[in-house]
């Protein structure tokens, strides 16, 4: 059972992928019960065509060569190519499922993709092509090509013939036997990678939202009892009550956060109070917002876990039953409504995330702050006033992308595809909104810091934003004159993407 922490040492740390005796036993007997079980039954995919060509028996003289069929006819992708990032993850996915020994594939299917990650050669594969139904069939099939020396890889950076990279790394193409074509192109392992992926970066984006979150509310001087533990701990939800014990260690120490029982539980004798009694909902209701997600994110860890760790192709062979099972774990549908339910709750971080931004940019919101956290001359100068226009077309754009994809189902194939997932095409979607939300992240974190200058608090911050303060601030130094900032933004964004977190929530 391969668990996303296990997921992230290969795919992050670069961890060697071993293959023990019992994975090797294991596939073998797989694959010996299924050429004794084929030679004398007809089996889909093995002697009969694909897809709505499944009722034309195969001569036993073309067998290998039907093999080789599906890959090359299925290499029809378009677009972009997948960063390599995600065509690993891919790969490590496509490799767990044959591992369980279900799939009736040649050991030299195992080494071979073991040795593609380690070596990190990457097929090249284009965006595009996936109905998410029997799998990603395109997909999977560009990075087929590549393990049957054809195609183009990605190798140190280049984008290379793959026959010449697998001689240089003395690596043997894969050869066909039973039905290795059909069982690497029909699975979901492309969605279940992007997925994966994104799920980590949406948890690492989250925590942000939550440091940032206690920040923002520290520059307002809010009152504390939002995150309280009694207030959180009356609505029974998980992520709520996480988030506000979230926001209460990252706020240890700050001495810029009020009592209210200090400063209002007394006689008081003022008509009109000068600070808020109360902080709009952006600033108060963080654990309600990010509650939420965070309880989306804990679902999709565990349905993509489970998709990794399934056995996701057809038809499927059972040693145990000693018979092989035609049915549909190609299907993506579980990734693909996890996908769309994981990019919506990112862009309500995000949306979160614009609103926290505009309460600093706008001076009569806030009142303590000059407009666009401008140290300048007004008029003369404009501080982030134009960041604010990227953060919330950005923002926009992820609103829209939320649409779901898991219902657009559109039949092909001659109608034997007849309601698909669109799995791929959900978790490319929501890889978009992902990188959207970590550049409205960077823009906020830039406002954020140039307001606590604007404020000279930096002091009074707990120890967690202090330190926080003090790495975008190494990144983004405090600026009075208007300068180009997308260079800027871009490293923040890296850096809170990729950069190591001064502060563990885990």
């Amino acid at each position: 059972m391969l668990q996303i922490k296990d997921f992230k040492r290969i795919l992050f740390d670069n961890q060697p992928i071993t293959l023990s005796p019992e994975d090797k036993f294991r596939v073998n007997s797989c694959f010996d019960f299924l050429r004794q079980f084929a030679s004398d039954k007809i089996i889909y995919g093995i002697n009969t065509g694909f897809g709505p060509m499944a009722q034309y028996r195969i001569d036993d003289s073309a067998l290998r060569q039907l093999q080789y069929n599906i890959i090359r006819s299925h290499s029809t992708g378009a677009g972009n190519p997948l960063p390599d990032f995600y065509v690993k993850a891919a790969m490590i996915a496509r490799l767990q499922t044959f591992l369980r020994g279900k799939s009736g594939v040649h050991v030299q299917v195992i080494d071979i993709l073991q040795q593609f990650i380690n070596h990190n050669i990457y097929p090249i594969v284009p965006e595009h092509g996936s109905v998410g139904a029997s799998g990603d069939l395109v997909q999977l099939s560009h990075i087929a090509l590549a393990l049957i020396g054809e195609g183009e890889v990605s190798y140190r950076g280049e984008r290379r013939s793959t026959a010449g990279v697998l001689k240089e790394c003395s690596i043997p193409p894969l050869q066909m036997h039973l039905r290795e074509g059909l069982a690497i192109t029909n699975g979901t392992a492309v969605m279940t990678g992007i997925g994966l992926i994104n799920l980590i970066y949406a948890r690492t984006l989250l925590k942000w939202a939550t440091a940032a979150s206690v920040l923002i509310n520290e520059i307002a001087s809010s009152y504390d009892d939002f995150m309280s533990e009694t207030l959180n701990g009356l609505k029974d939800h998980k992520g709520q009550q996480t988030i506000a014990a979230w926001m209460r260690r990252i706020a240890e120490g700050s001495k810029c956060l009020m009592q209210r029982e200090k400063m209002l539980y007394h006689e008081h004798h003022e008509r009109i109070l000068t600070h808020k009694v109360q902080p709009y909902y952006s600033l108060r209701c963080v654990p309600q917002v990010l509650g939420p997600v965070l309880d989306e994110l804990d679902n999709a860890e565990k349905v993509l876990v489970a998709e990794l760790n399934s056995v996701d192709d057809n038809p499927v062979v059972d040693t145990e039953t000693a018979t092989v099972y035609h049915g549909g774990n190609f299907h993506g549908d579980y990734v693909s409504f996890e996908m769309d339910k994981l990019k919506i709750a990112v862009t309500k971080l995000t949306m979160l995330v614009e609103r926290q931004m505009n309460y600093i940019f706008h001076d009569k919101v806030n009142d303590i702050l000059p407009p666009f956290v401008n140290l300048g001359v007004l008029g003369l100068n404009y501080g982030l006033q134009a960041s604010q226009f990227t953060a919330t077309s950005t923002t926009a754009e992820s609103q829209t992308l939320s649409n779901p994809m898991y219902v657009h189902s559109i039949p092909n194939n001659n109608d034997n595809q007849d309601i698909v997932s669109m799995g791929t095409n959900a978790a490319l979607l929501c890889k978009h909104v992902v990188e959207n939300g970590f550049q409205v992240m960077a823009i906020h974190l830039m406002a954020l810091v140039q307001a606590v200058d604007c404020l000279h608090i930096r002091d009074s911050l707990s120890e967690t934003t202090g330190k926080i303060y003090d790495e975008i601030r190494a990144i983004v130094p405090v600026f009075v004159e208007d300068t180009p900032k997308y260079r800027e933004i871009a490293s923040v964004e890296k850096y809170i993407k990729t950069g190591k977190l001064n502060f563990d929530l885990n």
